[in-house]
């Protein structure tokens, strides 16, 4: 049986390119066995898939061989020549042979020897990273899409650990949004690898970061604190335009510590990404603590929303004023119903505000100073934010 090593180095186009091109550089054909001796790449195709008799004592002494033309004509397959083994990590996982007069081709048999191992270890190099950035997808998108009738988190918790990542520790899920530039100078899915480093490199070694669909990334960070999920949002962001000169977004969510947990802030990531384009514009980075009363109202559907608004802000809804009423009324609510902290957050005068509570209070019936029916108004003004 081959070993996993040759099955997963020598793959036949890897092979047939390699020995293609050194074949035409040295001016001598050059083939390439896998483990078993069966020609997977030559300069002369027509030996592709034969079998190379005299690889299989090289294989099993690590041992190079040179063949003259009357011991090459007793072997099955075998022109003069040399014959080399390809060693990877102390394993021979094939060989590599040069066509020719043992005394010519003696002096190109270590370059094409060690330039095939190095051109193969490059290849598994690749291939190893290739399936890690795979394995990492495949953790992230299970945890977003956790069932534990179908999935044991304990199985989870293992395959992050294999990984190098301790899901039982505190963490958040920051969910990255990354812009297509206008005009086009370079696609994000091409440019994938470096917005992946940057991110690795904004933040550490214990942070799981990993590509989701095309133009988002998952991170999903070791926390130290609670208090600084803002800021590991607006790292992310600042890190992508710094470093790579595009457009992002992120949503934030919640504190969670395993499986059940993480798979809740993933979603209430994605919620404050979602909800936060509509609802805050002029940011970038979105926690969703600051967004629940929109992801409840969200759920509802926007049949139920539409109704709440009808019935609740009636003709307010539809006065020219209304987007800059509504903002009033908002940061009433958010403000604690205070005069002056009001006036702060709008960046107006005091009996600007109160002029625009009272016209309101007109086109609603609601006295301005009821806080149960504001706070119903309240309501309904973020679920106009969603439509």
């Amino acid at each position: 049986m081959a070993s996993y090593a040759s099955s997963t180095m020598l793959s036949g186009p890897l092979a047939q390119q390699i020995a293609r091109d050194t074949s035409e550089v040295i001016g001598y054909n050059v083939l390439i066995t896998d483990d078993r001796g069966i020609v997977i790449g030559s300069g002369d195709p027509a030996r592709v898939g034969s079998f190379h008799e005299a690889s299989v004592a090289v294989l099993a002494s690590q041992e190079a061989a040179w063949h003259t033309a009357a011991e090459a004509a007793r072997l099955r397959g075998v022109k003069p020549g040399m014959t080399l083994p390809i060693v990877i990590d102390g394993e021979a996982v094939g060989t590599v042979g040069i066509t020719g007069s043992p005394r010519q081709v003696r002096r190109f048999g270590l370059v094409v020897r060690r330039q095939t191992e190095i051109l193969l270890q490059e290849s598994v190099e690749l291939r190893s990273r290739l399936l890690r950035e795979r394995a990492l997808e495949e953790l992230v998108r299970d945890i977003g899409s956790f069932d534990a009738d179908v999935v044991d988190p304990a199985f989870l918790v293992a395959r992050a650990k294999e990984l190098g990542f301790d899901l039982t520790v505190p963490r958040t899920v920051v969910i990255v949004e990354v812009d297509e530039p206008v005009p086009a100078q370079s696609d994000v899915v091409a440019v994938r690898p470096e917005l992946l480093r940057t991110l690795r490199q904004t933040f550490g070694p214990a942070d799981l970061v990993a590509a989701m669909a095309s133009g988002r990334f998952a991170v999903i960070p070791a926390l130290k604190r609670s208090s600084g999920r803002q800021e590991l949002g607006d790292l992310a962001v600042q890190a992508v335009a710094r470093e790579q000169g595009f457009v992002a977004r992120a949503g934030v969510g919640g504190v969670a510590a395993g499986i059940v947990g993480l798979c809740e802030a993933s979603a209430d990531a994605g919620d404050a990404l979602r909800l936060g384009k509509e609802c805050m514009p002029g940011t970038s980075a979105y926690l969703i603590d600051g967004l629940r009363s929109h992801q409840v109202l969200a759920a509802v559907g926007y049949r139920a929303r539409a109704r709440l608004l009808t019935l609740v802000a009636g003709d307010l809804a539809t006065h020219s004023d209304w987007p800059e009423l509504r903002d009033t009324l908002i940061a009433w609510c958010e403000s604690g119903f205070n005069l002056v902290r009001t006036s702060d957050a709008l960046h107006i005068h005091r009996n600007t505000l109160i002029y625009r509570l009272e016209k309101i209070e007109r086109l609603t019936g609601q006295p301005w100073r009821d806080h149960r029916a504001t706070l119903t108004l309240y309501l309904a003004c973020l679920a106009s934010q969603l439509d």
